[in-house]
């Protein structure tokens, strides 16, 4: 009887300690929103056109020197290595004297020379990423080496797609805090667009859309790209009818590609906002960028032409990390 009342003492003192809720105990305090720029990284997107604060970029590696055949990479023709890297570094350069934090990934397999196209790695809630699984064989796996590049730097992954979905970062676009649209096509099938929606949902979005992607397009932003907080520019023929008429509601008017030939060859649309009508974009889109300018917007252009012959532009390559 003796030792059974031993243990009873044993185990009320034992939940007096500080392990179990005693002396010594302090509850967490606040939520993962309080706790951006202290114990996490300060990171978050709440609408694309807010400041660009922070970017996940990868300079081109070795990785582009294995191709000999562009078809099986997705390319539309070999990058002349040399010339690849240099514009890439123009654009990184570009970025960090634009005040923007420049992170660059590490290097990755040799199998992988898509893998400077790190929109396609992940999406931003406004309260951490979401980490993608790529749709084609050719880019399977590139999403390990973003998810450890986040994690190295202290941002929080709020969800990774997993099992039979597919989902590629550039299928998301953040309207404003109320709004997100995600795309479901060939890129994000059913699955996987709608965890994303799930976790933007999660995170107190109150209106998350999934929308169909027009055949012949890869991403949903190559339909739109939204440049201040009631502007955005469009590829009309393109656009989903349910973002325009809900952009509408939203107070948004639009501006349409007015060049097809810069629309299709000059990727005149894959630009990235580095502040409310502040963007930048391909060089080599006069058009685009006379109609942008009578729009109000502040336009700067980047010489990419080696890097898009891998099918993809500025905003390809940039993975936004945080926007404020």
């Amino acid at each position: 009887m003796a030792l059974e009342t031993g243990r009873v003492v044993d185990v009320v003192k034992q939940t007096d300690e500080a392990p179990h809720g005693g002396e010594g105990w302090a509850g967490r305090e606040g939520s993962l929103t309080d706790e951006l720029g202290t114990l996490w990284a300060e990171c978050g997107v709440a609408s694309e056109y807010a400041t660009l604060r922070s970017v996940l970029m990868r300079t081109p590696g070795p990785e582009i020197e294995a191709v000999t055949d562009p078809r099986p990479a997705l390319w539309y023709d070999l990058l002349d290595p040399i010339k690849a890297r240099e514009q890439h570094a123009g654009l990184v350069d570009f970025y960090r004297s634009h005040g923007v934090t420049v992170n660059l990934g590490r290097e990755v397999a040799l199998n992988m020379p898509n893998a400077y196209f790190c929109r396609d790695h992940f999406c931003m809630t406004p309260q951490g990423a979401v980490i993608s699984r790529m749709a084609s064989a050719s880019r399977a796996g590139e999403e390990r080496y973003a998810a450890a590049d986040l994690a190295d730097l202290g941002v929080p992954i709020m969800h990774t797609v997993f099992g039979e979905g597919t989902f590629e970062g550039a299928d998301v676009v953040v309207a404003n805090e109320d709004l997100v649209f995600v795309g479901h096509g060939m890129r994000s099938n059913r699955s996987g667009a709608e965890q994303v929606a799930d976790a933007f949902r999660r995170v107190g979005v109150p209106e998350v859309i999934i929308v169909e992607i027009p055949y012949g397009c890869g991403h949903i932003d190559g339909t739109i790209n939204v440049i201040d907080k009631d502007l955005s520019l469009v590829f009309p023929t393109q656009l989903s009818w349910v973002v325009y008429e809900t952009m509408r509601r939203h107070g948004f008017r639009f501006v349409d590609l007015p060049s097809g030939e810069e629309a299709q060859m000059g990727m005149a649309i894959n630009m990235v906002p580095l502040a409310p009508r502040v963007v930048v974009l391909p060089a080599g889109n006069p058009v685009t960028v006379r109609t942008l300018q009578e729009n109000g917007c502040e336009v700067f252009e980047v010489e990419i032409s080696e890097l898009m012959k891998g099918g993809g532009a500025v905003h390809c390559m940039t993975g936004v990390i945080h926007r404020k």
